[in-house]
């Protein structure tokens, strides 16, 4: 049984641990924060008085290797969602609201008939679609799309700034593609909307870790790992803020952090150096709205400044993606920006509520041609090494799917190396 190491137990970390310990490998995981989950956690917010997501993810149910990983820790009943695919939306400018519903099969009937298209949307806008697996290496997202059609500014727009997290005259199209390719283009089944029923962390976190320490792996937190010491073209030790770690013959090592992290690491690794941000508010207010929005659970919003609202028990979370333009505003002035739009959207009454303003502004590489050209496979020049995260080489934009896929391609990588290394 060889022994891996995994600095950094973000969802792409606890991928690669999961499939290194089917594969019978023992895993050590050193974690820089006070506990696991990178960017997808869940804390107690003292000012609220309850607990909270640092952010909003949307998964669909065609996002298979996010599905898989919840399968084997045995989470996949910790999400919620419709039991249709629905995708409701308001203009925030008219109060026209609208629902998205792609049948359950892979033929899309639902664009041929008027009452169940996109309001004002023709038969012939939904050839975009194709267009994107057609568009050049480098086009963006708006180069691909015909901008002036309401298919467009009503549904396409909106998904490709929530998956790619990047505005649309700088997105890669052949990224919006990929995502479009795997869900929307499957048909209803592969676009169910899913989101976790408590939080981040007891959906994604907590169940992994569970797993995890049931088949003897171990989670070091608090330990952030300052440099990596090479020798030979191996990694034969690194050191933390715990002291240094020596990496035995027949050992290797999983590079699961941020692509700052790992330019610091190794310096002559080229990786992402663009990021886009993501802005989260979370005002404390029980809303129960009707129709579709409380089916569906979420709403999406078009012309506003809010993009995205989320009802959970007690909490209304609003998100809004390609946010470098609002991240140095003050988080009164965002609050005060939004909250008039979801009051309208949830017919709510009363004064702004308790509220708490989340950015991350590293959320996400930006989705760019030049950031795509940056992003490096999961090999490297160092034999024992690998790199995960959803900022390396996945073929998708910087989602939940993609770190699920580099924790993947990691444990591959690693398979010929620890199979040829003396134990």
């Amino acid at each position: 049984m060889s022994h891996v190491h995994i600095i950094g137990a973000g969802l792409a970390g606890l991928s690669s641990a999961i499939r290194l310990t089917q594969d019978g490998h023992r895993v050590i995981l050193h974690e820089a924060g006070p506990a696991a989950g990178g960017r997808c956690r869940s804390y107690f917010d003292k000012a609220l008085g309850r607990r909270i997501d640092n952010g909003n993810h949307l998964l669909l149910s065609g996002n298979h290797a996010a599905m898989g990983y919840l399968e084997t820790i045995g989470a996949r009943d910790l999400l919620a969602g419709p039991r249709v695919a629905i995708f409701p939306f308001m203009d925030v400018n008219s109060g026209e609201c609208w629902t998205v519903a792609p049948g359950a099969g892979r033929v899309p009937w639902w664009v041929l008939r008027r009452n169940t298209r996109v309001p004002g949307t023709t038969l012939l806008e939904y050839t975009q679609l194709l267009s994107l697996h057609a568009a050049s290496a480098n086009a963006t997202v708006a180069q691909a799309l015909d901008r002036c059609s309401a298919l467009y500014r009503r549904l396409l727009e909106p998904l490709a700034v929530a998956a790619l997290n990047t505005p649309p005259d700088a997105a890669l199209a052949r990224l919006f593609g990929a995502v479009v390719r795997e869900t929307l283009m499957k048909g209803g089944r592969a676009c169910m909307p899913l989101y976790p029923k408590v939080g981040l962390s007891e959906t994604f976190i907590d169940p992994a870790m569970a797993w995890l320490g049931a088949r003897g792996a171990r989670l070091h937190t608090g330990r952030r790992v300052t440099a990596l010491s090479l020798a030979e073209g191996r990694v034969v030790a690194f050191d933390t803020t715990e002291g240094p770690i020596q990496v035995a013959t027949g050992e290797a090592v999983v590079l699961a952090v941020s692509a700052p992290v790992a330019q610091d690491l190794l310096p002559r690794q080229m990786v992402p150096d663009a990021f886009e941000a993501i802005v989260n508010v979370h005002f404390l207010i029980d809303a129960q709205p009707a129709g579709d929005v409380g089916v569906a659970g979420f709403l999406g919003l078009i012309g506003g400044t809010a993009e995205w609202i989320f009802i959970k028990p007690g909490i209304v979370s609003i998100t809004i993606s390609a946010a470098n333009r609002l991240v140095d505003r003050t988080a009164d002035d965002l609050a005060a920006a939004i909250w008039p739009e979801v009051r309208m959207a949830l017919g709510l009454q009363g004064p702004m509520p308790k509220r708490r303003v989340v950015k991350e502004r590293r959320a996400t590489i930006a989705a760019t041609a030049a950031q795509e050209a940056r992003r490096p496979p999961a090999r490297t020049p160092i034999v024992n090494l690998v790199l995960a995260g959803d900022w390396t080489a996945t073929g998708l934009p910087g989602t939940i799917e993609g770190a699920v896929r580099s924790g993947h391609t990691a444990a591959e990588a690693l398979r010929p190396v620890l199979s040829d290394m003396p134990r």
